[in-house]
């Protein structure tokens, strides 16, 4: 064990790397969080004024639709560049963990109100008709039945999201994002360590295979309720 640290790993500063994984899960976390505040009521508008939908509004949804598809449609390395002034603006900085936040809730809100929008659309319509009939409200109709009905497709799209983030905060390293991507960067590729490479790619494919661990079993757990 000692050998292997001293010639294989000889280069890999542990501490380094562990302050390098905090601040992924960090990056990951916080945008997660806001990705799922912004995005999930994006995508029950977008279900609710769709076509033959409770609040159809063509126009409504033309717009929030093209707003959605502009987000997702620009490659993050170029939405991470194109992002600094405004998250300078809004942050105070482009740089670490706090500048990774802005672009990362910018790519991973409009992805996840698509697969929201999705899970709605797979609820059995004959339960939205039910509950019409019962005279339920819109509101009542989507937090008493739509809602409860996609939770199993709704947490697959968090854990969908959740593993998209972990690919993109390690490109926000390329702008000095911090995280593993960015120690990846910094000492893997520009200073030709390989060993550094190896932990830090190892180290993500554990966060995307706990990630999908946790969010089968909970996917699991409420379609069986």
């Amino acid at each position: 064990m000692e050998f292997l640290t001293e010639t294989l790993l000889s280069n890999v500063d542990w501490s380094e790397i562990g302050w390098a994984s905090w601040d992924t899960l960090v990056m990951v976390g916080m945008s997660l969080l806001f990705s799922v505040l912004i995005g999930l009521p994006i995508g029950v508008l977008l279900f609710l004024t769709g076509k033959r939908q409770l609040l159809e509004q063509p126009v409504a949804y033309a717009v929030l639709s093209f707003v959605v598809n502009v987000l997702r449609s620009v490659p993050f390395i170029i939405l991470l560049i194109v992002m600094i002034p405004f998250t300078v603006m809004l942050i105070g900085t482009s740089l670490g963990v706090a500048g990774a936040i802005p672009p990362l809730v910018a790519g991973g809100a409009p992805f996840f109100a698509r697969l929201v929008e999705t899970s709605l659309r797979e609820v059995d319509r004959g339960i939205i008709e039910a509950t019409q009939a019962m005279g339920a409200s819109v509101k009542q109709i989507v937090f008493g039945a739509l809602l409860p009905e996609a939770l199993p497709g709704i947490i697959a799209g968090i854990t969908v999201t959740a593993i998209t983030l972990v690919s993109y905060a390690a490109m926000s390293g390329v702008i000095g994002g911090g995280g593993l991507g960015d120690l990846a960067i910094r000492f893997g590729y520009q200073r030709f360590q390989t060993d550094v490479m190896v932990i830090t790619v190892a180290l993500l494919v554990i966060f995307v295979q706990v990630l999908q661990m946790v969010g089968d079993r909970l996917v699991l757990y409420f379609s069986r309720k």
